[in-house]
Formats: C-alpha cells, structure tokens, sequence
C-alpha cells in the first residue's frame, strides 16, 4: 500500500530554482537574440575574449567556461565563418592564438550590442530600485569573497549548465 505524505515546509526561498530558472530562460532570451547576428551567444564570447587581448585557444576555453572539445569546435565555426583565425603562439609554437577578424570585429561590436539590449530589456523589466538591488547582490554574490564566487568541492562532480557569457 503506497501513502502520500506531505513534504516539508521550505523554510527559505528555493534560490537554485529561481536562479537555474532564471538563468535557462535568460540563456534562450539571448541565443534567440543572437540568430540576426547568425553566431551563438558562446561563439561571440569566445570572439570577445579574443578581441580583448591576445590569447590562447586554452585560456580563451577558460574565459568562457568551455571544455577543450567545446572549444575546437566552436573557433573551427569563427573561421568557416570568416570571424577568426588560428595562428602559433610566438612562445610556444604548439599553442594556437585564436585572433579575430575585421569581419570578427563587426561581430563583436554588434554581439556586444545584442547582448547589452536583451540584458536591459529583463532589467527594464524591474523598477528601478530593484533593478539595482538585484544587479548589486548578485554582483556581491559572485565576486571575490561572495557565498557564490567559486565552486564547492566535493565526492560528486556537479556538472555546470553552459550558458553564455559576454
């Protein structure tokens, strides 16, 4: 005989689900805004990071957070695309610097653009107390010191959802 029991009171907000809410449904606000570009949102963050200094396919895969394979294929994309290329670092010949196109340039600067209108447009969703509120606490929540700067370490791995950053 199978009885229903009732769950306990939540005693506290369930953060993980409103921020992995939030974070899905922003993710797909954005890949949906990046289609007029005709790049992911990852590629245009690799193309960013790329654009800001001079770096290695391995350090640009650290910036935004992809795994090795993730990365080959996504600057094989930027240069089908004309949007970058690859080329041997000057210190180690076996290292690749990942440099970014005039047509790259474009992109990012537009990407950029992109990005800034879809992030205003779920902030304009706020009044505008809130919406400063929100940005300042998650901005103390996730920088240096924060409960949220970096990960917890553990027996499990806890698989990070990718989602784009700029």
């Amino acid at each position: 005989m199978t009885t229903s029991r009732t769950p306990p009171v939540r005693q506290t907000s369930d953060l993980s689900g409103l921020l992995d809410h939030a974070s899905h449904v922003l993710a797909t606000r954005m890949a949906a805004a990046f289609t007029e570009l005709g790049v992911t949102p990852r590629a245009y963050c690799v193309l960013f990071h790329a654009l800001a200094a001079e770096r290695t396919q391995s350090r640009l895969a650290e910036l935004a957070d992809l795994d090795k394979t993730t990365m080959v294929v996504t600057v094989d994309e930027l240069e089908r695309a004309g949007l970058a290329e690859r080329r041997p670092a000057e210190a180690d010949r076996r290292a690749r610097i990942v440099r970014v196109t005039e047509a790259g340039e474009r992109a990012v600067e537009r990407g950029t653009a992109i990005a800034d209108r879809v992030h205003r447009e779920v902030l304009d969703s706020l009044p505008g107390d809130e919406r400063t509120v929100l940005v300042a606490a998650l901005t103390r929540l996730v920088g240096g010191g924060g409960a949220l700067a970096e990960p917890v370490g553990g027996d499990r791995t806890v698989r990070r959802a990718r989602r784009a950053r700029g």
